[in-house]
C-alpha cells in the first residue's frame, strides 16, 4: 500500500483520532479546524493543519486541503440552528472546489438520522431522496457529493449514534422519565467509526453504507447497565400510551464490502473512559 495524502475537513470527535491513526501509519495527513488554538494542537500531533470555516462559503486555506489523494468531510450539519439550507450550501461550495482539484476519492460522513422510524429493519435503499428522509439536509448534501461521480470515487458513510469514551448513555438520561425503553438502539463506538473510515480510505470502497454496531439491545438495557456502571441515577421507565416507533439499521452492506471486524459489535459492551 502506497502512502498517500489524506485531508480531513473537520478534525473533531471522529476526525482527530482518525487523523492520528493515519499519521501513525505513515500517511501524510492534512486537517482543518476553525480555531488557531486547535490548529496548534493538530500540528503537535503531526497533522498539517489549516484554519477553515464554512460560512457556508469557505473562509481560510481550502486550497491546501484540496491537494491530496483522499478528502474526508466530517462536519456537523447544524440544521436545527442554521436551517435545512445551510449545510447543503456548505457542501455545494466544497464540491465546486473539489471539481478543480486533484482529489481522487471523497468520503462524506453522514448519519443514520436520515432514516425515519419505519418500525422495521432499514437499509441504504430506504432513503435516497430528501423527501423520504427525517434529515433532508443530510440527504441533499449526500446527493451533492455524489455529483462528483464518475470523475471521482465517492463514499457516503451513514453513522449511527456515536458513543464511547466520554459519551456515556447514562449521563444523558439520568433521573429522567423514559417511555421508549423497548426501542432498539443503533449505536456505533468511536473506535469502530475510526476503524471503518480507515478501512474505507485504504480499501477505496465506494457507495452508500450504514455504520452501526450489528447488535441492537434495547434502550432500557443500555440505560440500566450504563447507570449501574457509572453511578448515574436510573431513569424512571414507564409504558408509553402507544407503541413508540423505531428503526433497526442494518450494517450488512458494509460488512459484506470491507474487511473490518467490529471491535465493539455489542453496545452493552462498549468501552467508556
Amino acid at each position: 500500500m502506497n502512502q498517500e495524502t489524506v485531508s480531513i475537513i473537520g478534525c473533531g470527535w471522529i476526525g482527530l483520532p482518525l487523523a492520528e491513526r493515519l499519521v501513525s501509519a505513515g500517511h501524510r495527513v492534512k486537517g482543518s479546524t476553525t480555531s488557531a488554538e486547535k490548529a496548534v494542537l493538530l500540528r503537535r500531533k503531526g497533522i498539517d493543519a489549516s484554519q477553515l470555516q464554512l460560512n457556508p462559503e469557505p473562509v481560510g486555506n481550502l486550497s491546501t486541503l484540496l491537494q491530496a489523494d483522499t478528502l474526508l468531510i466530517d462536519i456537523p450539519p447544524k440544521a436545527a440552528r442554521m436551517g435545512d439550507d445551510f449545510h447543503p450550501k456548505q457542501i455545494r461550495y466544497l464540491v465546486d472546489s473539489i471539481r478543480q482539484s486533484s482529489i481522487n476519492h471523497v468520503i462524506y460522513v453522514s448519519s443514520t438520522s436520515v432514516y425515519p422510524e419505519l418500525n422495521r429493519v432499514v437499509t441504504e435503499t430506504d432513503v435516497t431522496e430528501p423527501e423520504q428522509s427525517s434529515a433532508p439536509a443530510l440527504v441533499m448534501a449526500e446527493l451533492l457529493v455524489q455529483e462528483l461521480e464518475p470523475d471521482r470515487s465517492v463514499t457516503i458513510l451513514r453513522c449511527g449514534g456515536l458513543m464511547g469514551y466520554d459519551r456515556i448513555p447514562g449521563k444523558y438520561i439520568a433521573g429522567k422519565t423514559v417511555d421508549s425503553g423497548a426501542v432498539p438502539v443503533n449505536y456505533l463506538h468511536r473506535d469502530d467509526a475510526v476503524g471503518i473510515l480507515n478501512a474505507l480510505i485504504l480499501q477505496k470502497n465506494t457507495g452508500i453504507f450504514n455504520a452501526v454496531a450489528p447488535i441492537h439491545p434495547t434502550r432500557e438495557a443500555i440505560y440500566r447497565k450504563s447507570c449501574a456502571d457509572f453511578g448515574y441515577d436510573l431513569p424512571t421507565f414507564v409504558e408509553p400510551e402507544k407503541p413508540v416507533d423505531y428503526k433497526i439499521i442494518s450494517p450488512d452492506k458494509l460488512l459484506n464490502a470491507i474487511e473490518y471486524p467490529f471491535l465493539y459489535p455489542d453496545p452493552l459492551l462498549f468501552l467508556y473512559k
